[in-house]
């Protein structure tokens, strides 16, 4: 049996004055590609960072450095070129003409993992959208990796049968796909408004890819997601239920990893998935409190929760592997839990956290209702919390806790016992 060959790449990136910070490469935005790259099954063999006023708008880098980076290419028996930020399509033809090997930028090689990750028929659908909407401009500037339909980094997904096909079949391909996804969003609003109907609070655990979103899910509800210690491990969305306490039951639900620099194509196609953003009652922003990076995730994190979710929609900050982190750095405060989904350590703070959250509008009385309004113990036992009901000559003593709506609708019964 043919060996599996490991692929090898020069990862580059560039740092020039006119770009905003996010689109900046550093030496850990570096490191961060080499962990993308080694999650696709490749291996880095040298790292090249170049700093200038403004990219070459012919090769990104400019022809001197290109030169050099097509010597480290071949000293090191690299056939790839990867760069941390997104090139232009002739950017990438130039490049690979002066370096000889094949070139991908970082969106590439994300759409690569993406479609090696997605195992469900709707997650393939978004990667297969994703992928689609990123060729689709770059068809006809597409160099050397146009002709590759091996089976090798950059080309999974629909990229290994589908590249050379005209604009027009994709076109109508994407709009197949935006149909499909757009079926699956109706079934997904279908069952929410089943779930507000049965007033079954949604709380979504969002953060940076890797920070142990599904490490946590399982330490809560047994979910039997694989956990794994690599990047995007998650795509297809878990719902599990959970009771955080005997007054308050939730649907929880894990969402795909962000990363600096997520193309946006992505965003858009998993809009499906994110949705559970947006009608999320609570997000848990899971932080790997022990990476050096953390306060850089924390803002990559904020800012796509900003563009996905609802603005008043409360976030606990879970602060995960606090077992390897130094906690003298890690903050304090109501918003703020420290915990390890490893160990379990911690739990409890988070469920003290989510009940403060969930139940902040909630109100504890005792009604005395007439027994004509009979019909109303039903109801608070569907819609509200009952601790004790007793009928009594002069009626229905019931104490419950209850949202606001329904305690106004009951509050002229209200008795101070």
């Amino acid at each position: 049996m043919e060996e599996h060959k490991i692929e090898r790449a020069v990862l580059c990136g560039l740092a020039a004055d006119c770009f905003k910070k996010e689109d900046q490469a550093t030496e850990s935005s570096l490191d961060e590609l080499e962990a993308l790259l080694e999650t696709a099954g490749g291996q880095c063999v040298a790292k090249v960072l170049q700093n200038r006023h403004a990219p070459d708008p012919h090769s990104f880098v400019g022809e001197g450095k290109a030169q050099e980076i097509r010597e480290l290419a071949e000293n090191n028996q690299a056939d790839m070129v990867i760069f941390d930020n997104d090139l232009s399509p002739s950017q990438i033809r130039a490049l690979e003409e002066i370096t000889g090997a094949t070139v991908l930028d970082r969106s590439a090689l994300i759409l690569d993992i993406f479609a090696q990750r997605a195992k469900t028929a709707e997650g393939r659908l978004q990667v297969e959208l994703a992928q689609y909407k990123y060729l689709l401009p770059k068809l006809s500037g597409m160099g050397t990796s146009m002709s590759r339909l091996g089976g090798g980094i950059g080309t999974r997904g629909p990229g290994e049968t589908k590249l050379e096909t005209d604009r027009r079949h994709i076109r109508a391909r994407i709009d197949r796909l935006e149909e499909e996804l757009a079926q699956i969003r109706k079934l997904r609003a279908v069952e929410r408004r089943r779930r507000i109907k049965n007033e079954i609070p949604v709380v979504a655990i969002v953060g940076y890819t890797n920070a142990g979103k599904s490490t946590l899910l399982n330490r809560l509800t047994g979910a039997g997601i694989p956990a794994n210690n690599r990047l995007f491990d998650t795509l297809d969305t878990t719902t599990r239920q959970l009771e955080v306490s005997d007054r308050l039951t939730v649907l929880i639900s894990d969402t795909v990893g962000f990363i600096a620099k997520l193309p946006h194509h992505l965003v858009e196609a998993f809009k499906a998935t994110l949705e559970e953003l947006e009608y999320a009652d609570l997000l848990l922003h899971v932080i790997d409190a022990a990476d050096p990076e953390r306060e850089d995730q924390i803002r990559v994190v904020d800012r796509l929760i900003e563009q996905l979710a609802n603005p008043e929609t409360p976030v606990i900050r879970c602060y995960n592997k606090a077992d390897l982190a130094n906690r003298e750095e890690l903050p304090g405060g109501e918003q703020n839990v420290i915990l390890s989904a490893k160990t379990g350590e911690g739990l409890d703070s988070l469920f003290a956290a989510m009940e403060r959250e969930l139940c902040r509008d909630l109100r504890r009385a005792v009604f005395l209702l007439p027994y004509s309004m009979g019909g109303m113990v039903e109801t608070l036992h569907d819609k509200a919390t009952v601790y004790r009901v007793d009928y009594t000559v002069r009626g229905i003593e019931i104490e419950a806790e209850c949202d606001p709506v329904l305690y106004g609708r009951l509050s002229q019964y209200e008795i101070h016992p």
